[in-house]
């Protein structure tokens, strides 16, 4: 007969049984690193640890990837690509360019006007030329380490499918974002930070449409996904210890926690999806001690905090992010997201009217912090192994959405995102659109091919990157995907 003692002794039930809770599921991973738990060769034997780093398919050129995620889709012809043919376009029917365009291109299909040059000057930046608009005079400065893709394209001309093409691959719900494809396939350098951090704008615009789905792990184990660090008010949820809990108390609890975990080993199979919650609860204890001060600015030197902006009423806010993710970066976080704008038209990127006025407002917000981010890093022998990305989820058209003050309406047919640090050869173009800038004329891109680049920088072959769901092997770049190489050092 089964020894009713030991009948339904699972890690769950043995938790309830101690009166276990926050604080006691946090301490196993001190257990391990301690030898209380004993050790695990690898991942696959640590179902306690599904975050412990581990190599990719071969050598990486970048340890991890900080990307500046520009929300509501800038422009390209009015940021990174110089197009002088729209002036001498300016004000001429898009028909008479291209008879094929149609009205449906963009979403105001009832206010498309004219080819509109673009409000801003263009000048030449760095050794290698490249003109860049005015509206980023710091980060003009970087253009040498940048490698710009004046090609992509996407699936969508409507933000939520196109952000969900952008973070997972697909223009739909429920599937992995590409943090997560990441942390699953390479853990996290970072024992007591979590592997996959999200910031959102901080200024009362809310989050990206689609909101949590945009770093959401789907049908990855729920401990790959995002974590996301309040915009305002306390970072993370249930930071600090729990009232009434002492270092004693949980200590006491990690030594009940270690005969526990003895006794239940010694005559019951793992418990997989357990042992993924048990290792969040792990983490968040860790991070009790750890988070604080890996997000505490205040600790940076001054003439660090103006590298970044801290202090300038335009910028401070995205500063800060910016200086936290250096932070969390040299911790070892592996991937950390920073979306600039939130959910509404003119509270993001998204410049459907005053398109001079959003665009400079935007820029201004992000230009002398990213710079700082790319001068700060390469300061400290750090953006070589670092991936910096900069980009939205599509671009906007050449022509004017009519209206007081012209915008420009939605363009999934060609737009610019840039790269630096790890493994990216610096001051070069790849790809371009039409000399007016509306659709992809040279070397298209894919987003598929985007995501394949990434993985291939941090040392992963996209095609072996797999999870099977469902009776089907899915990946991040689902069947297609080609690595960028021309944009590889």
């Amino acid at each position: 007969m089964t020894d009713p003692s030991r009948e339904n002794l699972t890690r769950r039930r043995l938790l309830q049984r101690a009166g276990g809770g926050f604080g006691l599921l946090g301490l196993a991973g001190l257990l391990q690193r301690e030898g209380l738990l004993g050790s695990h060769a690898s991942a696959a034997e640590n179902p306690l640890n599904p975050m412990a780093a581990r190599p990719g398919h071969f050598a990486p050129r970048a340890k991890r990837v900080i990307w500046i995620f520009t929300n509501g889709g800038p422009s390209q012809v009015d940021t990174w690509e110089y197009k002088p043919a729209l002036e001498r376009w300016n004000g001429r029917s898009m028909r008479e360019f291209d008879p094929s365009f149609k009205n449906t291109t963009g979403f105001f299909k009832n206010q498309v006007g004219a080819l509109m040059k673009s409000p801003f000057r263009f000048v030449p930046r760095g050794e290698c030329g490249k003109m860049v608009s005015e509206i980023f005079p710091h980060l003009g400065r970087h253009v040498d380490k940048m490698a710009f893709v004046h090609s992509v394209f996407t699936e969508s001309n409507n933000h939520s499918p196109a952000l969900f093409m952008m973070n997972t691959g697909l223009p739909r719900m429920g599937y992995p974002c590409v943090g997560s494809w990441v942390a699953y396939g390479l853990g996290s350098e970072a024992d007591n930070l979590p592997g996959f951090v999200v910031m959102s704008d901080p200024k009362g615009r809310g989050l990206p449409k689609g909101h949590a789905a945009n770093w959401g792990a789907a049908f990855l184990p729920g401990v790959y996904q995002g974590t996301h660090l309040h915009p305002n008010g306390p970072p993370i949820d249930d930071l600090e210890r729990p009232a009434g809990m002492t270092d004693e108390t949980q200590r006491a609890q990690l030594a009940f926690l270690n005969r526990a975990s003895k006794l239940h080993d010694a005559h019951f199979a793992a418990e997989a999806e357990l042992a993924a919650r048990i290792h969040s609860y792990e983490l968040a204890y860790r991070m009790q001690s750890a988070a604080p001060e890996a997000i505490d600015i205040d600790a940076e030197p001054e003439s660090v905090k103006r590298l970044y902006g801290i202090g300038d009423p335009s910028c401070d806010h995205f500063a800060r992010q910016c200086l936290t993710a250096r932070r969390l970066a040299e911790r070892g976080v592996r991937f950390i997201q920073i979306y600039s704008g939130g959910m509404d038209n003119q509270l993001s990127w998204d410049g459907h009217s005053d398109i001079k006025g959003n665009h400079a407002g935007f820029a201004a917000e992000t230009d002398r912090p990213v710079a700082g981010l790319l001068e700060d890093l390469s300061s400290r022998g750090l953006l070589d192994e670092t991936l910096v990305i900069w980009g939205g989820e599509f671009g906007r058209l050449p022509i004017a959405q009519t209206g007081q003050k012209p915008g420009r309406d939605h363009n999934p047919h060609g737009f610019t995102v840039w790269l630096a640090g790890g493994g990216v050869k610096g001051g070069i173009s790849h790809g371009a659109t039409d000399e007016v800038g509306y659709a992809v004329a040279v070397d298209p891109v894919h987003i598929n091919d985007l995501h394949a680049t990434i993985l291939h920088l941090l040392g992963i072959d996209h095609t072996r990157l797999t999870y099977l769901y469902n009776g089907r092997r899915f990946r991040l770049t689902d069947v297609a995907g080609k690595v960028i190489q021309p944009v590889l050092a």
